[in-house]
């Protein structure tokens, strides 16, 4: 009997070494993210990997859907509209968010300098157009900017002057600028605002012993300390301004003239996609986007970790 017991137990010592409670306790983690990876793959990898397989397709009069290898790359590389549509974004990138954050940026010293009264009002009141839906936001501005039947129109006619059409060709951009920095200021803002709060109160203590300004705390404390907000906060918006596509789509119908289907790369491929039927092309277009998106973000991020570091 005590030979059997010593050989269960060498039994179950084998069924619980190390290496099989390494495994089994992988298959669980498996199962735990396994439900995520599949969902991943169907709404994320699969529609990158078929836009991918479609853009090295061409749909010919003559033999069908072709494959054509790069050629539908070449073609956008060489496209001029498109690069005149990736020339206004990256405009629209160079003044708006820098403009944008700056602002956010205040706001968010602002209320953390703590004599700002009602901060928590400002807070939620500056935050609250980031909640409205970005299509209502624009039919909104995009009524204040009409000069027949909104806000521009009602000034000139009481006032008797004549004010700058926001909707011409040569004030959309700015337009458009002033609309997403109205939406997303307030998001900036909690982001930074967020940042601002683990910073810790032993450092502001420290500063007013040796008599700081608070000028010299934003400096050398406040702007440190929320680096790496500021570095998030302008990827997000530097991928948000190539992906520019609600505003000048929604704004198209009241400013034919100026908002081109050309007008950004995102309705460059959307008006060759659903207007003209050009779907091998729309996707290379898209893909070469996607490509130059994730350069510039990832230039954002490495250079702001290399001042961070």
């Amino acid at each position: 009997m005590a030979v059997a017991r010593v050989a269960i137990r060498r039994g179950a010592a084998r069924r619980s070494s190390p290496r099989g409670v390494t495994r089994r306790r992988s298959l669980v983690g498996l199962g735990f993210v396994g439900p995520f990876l599949a969902v991943f793959a169907l709404v994320f990898l699969a529609p990158i990997g078929y836009a991918i397989y479609l853009s090295l397709y061409r749909d010919r009069l003559v033999g069908g859907n072709s494959f054509v290898g790069l050629d539908n790359y070449t073609r956008a590389l060489r496209d001029a509209e498109f690069w005149s549509a990736l020339g206004r974004v990256t405009l629209f990138l160079a003044v708006q968010v820098p403009i944008m954050l700056f602002i956010a940026l205040l706001v968010a010293l602002a209320i953390d300098s703590g004599r700002l009264y009602g901060k928590s009002f400002f807070r939620v009141t500056i935050f609250m157009p980031y909640a409205v839906p970005a299509v209502v936001a624009t039919l909104m501005w995009g009524f204040m900017y009409g000069t027949r039947f909104g806000l521009i129109g009602n000034i000139n006619d009481a006032f008797g002057v004549t004010l700058p059409d926001p909707l011409s060709p040569d004030l959309v951009l700015a337009s458009i600028g002033n609309i997403v920095t109205w939406e997303f200021v307030g998001y900036n803002m909690l982001i930074f605002y967020s940042a601002l709060r683990v910073v810790p109160s032993s450092l502001y203590e420290a500063a007013e012993i040796d008599g700081a300004s608070q000028f010299r705390v934003i400096r050398a404390i406040k702007l440190p300390a929320i680096r790496g907000a500021l570095v998030i906060a302008t990827i997000f918006s530097v991928i948000g301004s190539f992906q520019l596509f609600n505003e000048p789509s929604i704004l198209q119908d009241l400013a034919p003239n100026a908002i081109t289907t050309y007008f950004t790369p995102n309705l460059y491929a959307f008006s060759l996609s659903f207007s003209g039927q050009q779907y091998n092309y729309s996707a290379a277009v898209a893909i070469v986007m996607a490509v130059i998106t994730m350069a510039i973000a990832y230039l954002v991020q490495l250079r702001g970790m290399r001042r961070e570091g």
